[in-house]
């Protein structure tokens, strides 16, 4: 992958706090009993989030095609319950399965959810790189993309991970990341204006990482679909 990250968390909180009406939890719980999940399964997710999505999916492709802008990992909580660790914008966090799945839906209602899995030569780093997440439960969220910040993005959140579970050297690889339209010398406005407010220059060509990126690494395969992601609109 040449193009970079744009994980946009900080808007996918909007939908974590999304209702759920009982007939579509429902269908969602016999979706996730469906698929015997494992911890350490990687969940990317095609999140309808606005124009910051959009901007994403045009300079950046997952594996088929496939248009990802957020990643979390599973693990189980203290009560044997799949969770997800993930970052957003109010930081690293434990979110319920449900919440997750709940966040956006084919044109069948089933959840743009999309799971990976490690291959087995990577499997054993596993159990070291979840404890270091739960470790960095409550970071904040790196809204300026920052590797070196001690905050987290989505995507560079399970970079860090595993790349501390296997002794500092990278499971996953950095790319420059880019905000420009593609074919053009011009930085969507819609990035423009995000990091005006911030009051920072846009880290153009800087080292990232994205969903898209991971969902085609050498490291992962792809072994379930819950519901069918939308196409990067370079590949329609």
């Amino acid at each position: 992958m040449k193009n970079l990250t744009f994980p946009i968390e900080w808007v996918l909180l909007l939908f974590s706090t999304t209702v759920v009406v009982f007939g579509c939890e429902r269908q969602m719980l016999r979706q996730s009993e469906s698929f015997p999940l494992e911890p350490g399964d990687l969940l990317f997710q095609d999140s309808d989030c606005g124009p910051l999505c959009d901007a994403i999916e045009q300079v950046t492709t997952g594996y088929g095609g496939a248009s990802f802008s957020h990643i979390g990992i599973v693990t189980r909580d203290d009560a044997g319950d799949f969770v997800v660790i993930e970052a957003i914008s109010s930081g690293v966090e434990i979110t319920p399965l449900q919440t997750f799945f709940g966040r956006s839906f084919d044109e069948q209602h089933r959840p743009k959810v999309v799971v990976g899995r490690l291959k087995k030569p990577y499997r054993q780093l596993i159990p070291s790189a979840l404890k270091k997440a739960l470790a960095l439960k409550g970071k904040r969220y790196d809204k300026v993309f920052d590797m070196g910040n001690d905050s987290y993005y989505c995507s560079e959140l399970i970079y860090e991970i595993f790349l501390r579970a296997n002794n500092n050297e990278p499971v996953f690889e950095l790319q420059p990341m880019t905000f420009k339209s593609p074919g053009t010398v011009s930085t969507f406005p819609e990035w423009q204006e995000y990091f005006s407010e911030l009051g920072v220059p846009v880290p153009e060509g800087q080292p990232g990482i994205n969903p898209g990126g991971i969902s085609c690494s050498q490291a992962v395969d792809i072994v379930h679909e819950y519901g069918t992601p939308d196409k990067s609109p370079s590949k329609t």
